[in-house]
C-alpha cells in the first residue's frame, strides 16, 4: 500500500513540475487545474525537486571560478577542480547547496562510467546534499562501500552517512561498516577490527575504483561536534595539537601533516594513506572550511576537488596572511 501511495505522489509531483517549469503556470493555476490547494502544489513541486525528477542546468561558470580552478589544479596537482560561484549570502547552507548542485552532476558522470564498479564513500553534510541532488541512474551492478564507521559513538545511525541515499539513487548494493566512526578507545577499536565481517568490508572498500569524501572541520559548527562524535574535551585537545581538518577520521594540521591524537587512533575504517594513489574526489563548501581544505589538499591525497568561490577566497586570504605552501 505504501508503494502505491509513493507512486501516486510521484505521479502528481511530476505532473505539477511539468506544468510549472515547462508550462510556465503559477501554483494557483496548477492548483485549479489539478483540483488541490496551492500549498499542496508547492509541496508536490518541492517533492519533485528533492527526488531528482527536476534537473536544472546552467552552462558555463564565471571566469573568476575558472581562474580559481586552474590555480588550484596547478598548485595542488589536481586532476580536476570545479568551483561553484558565490551566491552572495555568505551562509554555510547556501555554499553547501551550490557545491552540491555542481557535485551532483560530477557524481552522476562518475557513477555511470563502466570503469566504476565499486565506489567507496565517506560522510558529511555537503556529500549528503550532493547525493540528494543527484538524478536517479540505473546502476544495479554498482557496489557502494562505506569507508568509515557508519555509526555514532552511541551506536546510532549517522545522519550524514550516504550509503543508503546513494543506493536509492543508483539501485546499487550498499554496504555499511557497522561500527562507530570513532571507537571509545584503542582496545575497543581492536575488538571491532578483529571481526571477520569488518575486516572483509574494509578490504573490499580499499579496492574501490573511486573514493568520494567530505572534508571535515573541528570547529563547533562541524558535524562531528554537532552529532556528539567529538566531546568538548576532545575538541580542546585537537585544537591544542593544531588539528584543523578531519580527513577520513584522521586529523591534519594546517600544513597537511598528520596530528598525533588519541582520537585519531580510534578511527575505525580506511586511513587516507590507504587510498593514496587512487582517484579521491573531495567536496567542501563555505569559508569556514578554508583551513580544513588547505590541510586536506596539502596532504596530497585528493585528486579531484569540488568547492565554492567563497571557500577559495578564504583559502587565498589564509595563505597570504599566515602561510606559504609547504614543500
Amino acid at each position: 500500500m505504501q508503494a502505491r501511495d509513493n507512486d501516486w505522489t510521484n505521479y502528481l509531483a511530476i505532473r505539477a513540475a511539468w506544468l510549472s517549469f515547462i508550462g510556465g503556470q503559477t501554483q494557483g493555476e496548477i492548483a485549479s487545474r489539478m483540483g488541490m490547494s496551492p500549498a499542496k502544489v508547492h509541496r508536490l513541486i518541492a517533492h519533485a525537486q528533492r527526488e531528482g525528477f527536476v534537473k536544472f542546468t546552467i552552462e558555463g561558470r564565471p571566469v573568476e571560478c575558472l581562474e580559481m580552478e586552474d590555480e588550484l589544479s596547478r598548485e595542488y596537482s589536481l586532476t580536476s577542480c570545479i568551483i561553484a560561484p558565490d551566491l552572495g549570502s555568505g551562509e554555510q547552507a547556501i555554499a553547501t547547496r551550490a557545491v552540491a548542485s555542481l557535485a551532483a552532476h560530477v557524481l552522476e558522470s562518475v557513477l555511470t562510467s563502466d570503469t566504476v564498479q565499486r565506489v567507496g564513500v565517506g560522510m558529511g553534510r555537503t556529500l549528503k546534499a550532493a547525493v540528494e541532488a543527484m538524478p536517479r541512474i540505473a546502476r544495479q551492478d554498482l557496489e557502494i562501500m562505506s569507508i568509515c564507521g557508519s555509526l555514532t559513538r552511541t551506536l546510532a545511525a549517522n545522519p550524514y552517512d550516504v550509503v543508503q541515499k546513494l543506493q536509492e539513487r543508483t539501485g546499487g548494493e550498499g554496504y555499511y561498516l557497522p561500527v562507530p566512526y570513532f571507537a571509545e578507545n584503542r582496545d575497543e577499536k581492536d575488538v571491532f577490527l578483529s571481526q571477520r565481517s569488518v575486516q572483509d568490508l574494509i578490504q573490499r572498500a580499499r579496492q574501490s575504483n573511486v573514493f568520494i569524501v567530505g572534508i571535515g572541520s573541528v570547529d563547533p559548527e562541524g558535524h562531528l561536534i554537532e552529532r556528539g562524535m567529538i566531546s568538548g574535551p576532545e575538541q580542546v585537545e585537537l585544537a591544542a595539537n593544531g588539528a584543523v581538518c578531519d580527513l577520513m577520521g584522521r586529523f591534519l594540521a594546517l600544513d597537511g601533516s598528520l596530528v598525533a591524537t588519541g582520537l585519531g587512533d580510534c578511527a575505525v575504517g580506511l586511513h587516507f594513506e590507504d587510498v593514496r594513489g587512487a582517484r579521491v574526489i573531495a567536496l567542501a563548501g563555505g569559508e569556514s572550511k578554508a583551513e580544513a581544505t588547505l590541510a586536506a589538499l596539502r596532504a596530497g591525497v585528493i585528486t579531484d576537488l569540488i568547492a565554492d568561490e567563497t571557500l577559495v577566497r578564504a583559502m587565498r586570504a589564509k595563505i597570504g596572511k599566515q602561510l606559504v605552501r609547504s614543500a
